[in-house]
């Protein structure tokens, strides 16, 4: 295996990672403040392809707006859902949100289905970013590395904003004591809502990141959420640097794992996570305390 082509499998892997760590830093928030695993996810990244996808055909919308309002847009419908829907079965078994999240993305999907059908439809790569650049190791295409690079600038500015301001301290106080919170006069129940828009807005973001790299489908959420669940587990339920270090960790480990041996391509990231789990129950990042609670 020559050095351009280890290259350029870590480059594709960096790139499914980049997509991993924003789908897994959503449901990560998600978990962290609510407790509850979001099977509907997967289709809101897909709401996210075909928003940009649907936005260019019938407004004229250019990518760079679409991957501004886009996600905004699903963000909106996150709220709508936790408002009407997941509120009101938080005070039962967590059990009865991940089914009524599994049923949503069901219905979601065949819905898209039923309009747009199963075959796919394709997202142009926008012209300013087409074409590809010289990296010494590797030639490599201009907008798979600004997916890379924006991936990492918004999980970052996403941490920095959890762990460093006072927004995410109020955020974090709500998620360890959501009574003691609202003594002091946060409104915990339109935090919580808002996190869970900005969740499933990240997943919004990493479909329309995504529209250009592959055929827009329904079933492409279905396809990516599975692998997204390893690596939430992997980082460990709920940790937000887990997430994002782990997305990127499974994405190059997956890319390299199907050139040295096919074979195992599609079990090596479980296989992965049950080694994982045989050692730390918790994950790599995660923290006794998250599992207790």
């Amino acid at each position: 295996m020559g050095l351009n082509y280890l290259a350029l499998q870590i480059f594709n892997g960096l790139v499914s990672g980049a997509f991993y760590a924003l789908l897994s830093l959503g449901l990560a928030i998600i978990f962290g403040m609510m407790r509850i695993v979001n099977f509907a996810h997967g289709a809101m990244y897909m709401l996210g392809a075909f928003g940009a996808y649907l936005a260019a055909k019938y407004l004229g919308l250019p990518f760079w707006w679409a991957l501004a309002l886009v996600p905004l847009a699903v963000g909106l419908l996150g709220v709508i859902f936790e408002r009407t829907l997941i509120r009101r079965l938080m005070p039962l078994d967590p059990l009865y949100n991940l089914l009524l999240t599994f049923g949503l993305a069901l219905v979601i999907e065949d819905f898209m289905k039923l309009f747009f059908g199963t075959q796919g439809t394709p997202y142009a790569i926008p012209a300013s970013l087409s074409g590809v650049v010289d990296l010494g190791i590797t030639v490599y295409p201009v907008y798979r590395l600004v997916v890379i690079a924006l991936s990492s600038a918004v999980c970052f500015a996403v941490w920095f904003a959890i762990e460093k301001t006072p927004l995410g301290a109020k955020i974090r106080a709500a998620t360890e004591n959501p009574a003691l919170t609202q003594a002091f006069g946060i409104d915990v129940s339109r935090l919580t809502a808002l996190m869970f828009g900005f969740g499933v807005a990240l997943a919004g973001l990493a479909g329309v990141l995504a529209a250009p790299t592959t055929n827009v489908t329904p079933t492409m959420g279905s396809d990516i959420i599975i692998t997204t669940f390893a690596v939430v587990v992997i980082g460990g339920m709920g940790s937000i640097k887990g997430s994002i270090l782990t997305g990127f960790l499974v994405g190059v480990v997956a890319a390299l794992g199907a050139v040295l041996y096919p074979p195992i391509a599609n079990t090596l990231i479980f296989l992965i996570m049950a080694a994982v789990l045989l050692v730390r129950p918790t994950g790599l990042f995660g923290a006794p305390e998250t599992s207790a609670r």
